[in-house]
């Protein structure tokens, strides 16, 4: 399948040979128009930036420039696809009014949940290797990508400021709301972590589908998905790999009895994090790893709870309860996870303190 955009690309990067390049849609897209590019044997991805999302295309490939000059002389033991300049200089080429960025293509497998606690210690070592390799780029040169993305303060005082406004809350609605608001000790925490926490270069969205892994699913190929990368704490990359990978099952699922903090997982987790980061965290990022997982929980609760009171102006939905049911699922994920602090002390203890 061949289209007028493919000649408008081909003329813009210098990579192209002077033959014809098929294009056809790649992945479901979710977020940004994604297209494969192919001429002869060569592969490459065509991704059209959704500006919907994410408002700010020049911050991202600032920061992402900044990247691509750090691994120029500092290579990664896996992949990091970053977009491929253009002609001008530019890893954003605008055609007919819309961004693209071009990237090489990497061959691999995704996973939408791990298989096995072997993948979560695979993937979280891969995420912390990525944070030790970025300890010299300059995080406070890095722009915000999305302003306050994980600010779990202000999370919590728009839920509180949000929930003043409705009123003729069901029961199980006030149930829910008062639990989310009892969380201040916690807000109180993150507040005194990040005023001693050093800012670094964080991917922020630390899903198992933001790997590559090879065939066999036993080594990192590529770390994708770029766009939230900003400058950040360690507390939350691990705690989104926590939130996402060591329950028992995703935001979405609404068996309330089934969901669970796995402590096996949390382990791999932290093992595989903290190969990655040890020779660079300081005392207090050790610290912050114990709770992040409920940073970050209670960060995606209060945005679930407070979209829900808003009437889902913001997530996508595919019932009118979603976010309601995906909040309730984040508070009982959360109260697993509080629950066990001590068991994750311990494991805390053994991992980080046996050097």
């Amino acid at each position: 399948m061949f289209s007028p955009l493919t000649s408008q690309i081909a003329s813009a990067f210098s990579i192209f040979q002077n033959i014809p390049l098929g294009i056809t849609p790649f992945g479901e897209g979710l977020i940004h128009e994604t297209l494969l590019l192919s001429q002869g044997d060569k592969k490459w991805i065509l991704q059209g930036f959704n500006q919907a999302v994410f408002n700010f295309p020049d911050r991202i490939d600032h920061n992402l420039s900044m990247l691509y000059q750090h691994a120029e002389n500092h290579p990664l033991p896996f992949q990091l696809p970053l977009p491929i300049k253009n002609k001008s200089g530019s890893g954003l080429t605008e055609i007919n009014g819309l961004n693209y960025r071009l990237f090489d293509f990497v061959r691999g497998k995704t996973l939408q949940q791990i298989e096995n606690p072997m993948q979560a210690y695979i993937a979280a070592k891969a995420y912390g290797e990525f944070a030790k390799w970025a300890e010299e780029v300059d995080a406070k040169q890095m722009l915000e990508t999305i302003p306050n993305f994980h600010r779990l303060d202000l999370r919590f005082e728009k839920l509180a400021q949000v929930s003043k406004t409705k009123s003729g809350n069901t029961a199980e609605e006030q149930e829910i709301l008062d639990f989310y608001l009892s969380q201040k000790p916690l807000v109180d925490w993150y507040l005194n972590q990040i005023r001693k926490l050093p800012l670094r270069v964080t991917h922020n969205d630390t899903k198992i589908n933001n790997l590559i892994f090879s065939e066999n699913l036993e080594r990192v190929v590529a770390l994708i998905d770029l766009d939230t990368l900003m400058g950040g704490f360690l507390m939350y990359d691990f705690g989104d790999l926590v939130r996402t990978v060591a329950c028992s099952f995703p935001e979405t699922h609404t068996d309330w009895k089934s969901i669970h903090l796995d402590t096996e997982l949390f382990e791999q987790l932290l093992k595989g994090y903290w190969e990655g980061v040890k020779d660079m965290a300081t005392p207090s990022e050790a610290d912050s790893l114990l709770l992040s997982g409920e940073v970050m929980t209670l960060i995606m609760g209060l945005r679930f709870f407070t979209d829900h009171l808003q009437g889902n102006i913001y997530y996508r939905v595919t019932y009118p309860e979603q976010n309601f049911h995906r909040a309730k699922n984040q508070m009982i994920f959360l109260k697993s996870q509080q629950n066990q602090r001590e068991e994750l002390q311990e494991i805390w203890n053994k991992i980080t303190k046996a050097h």
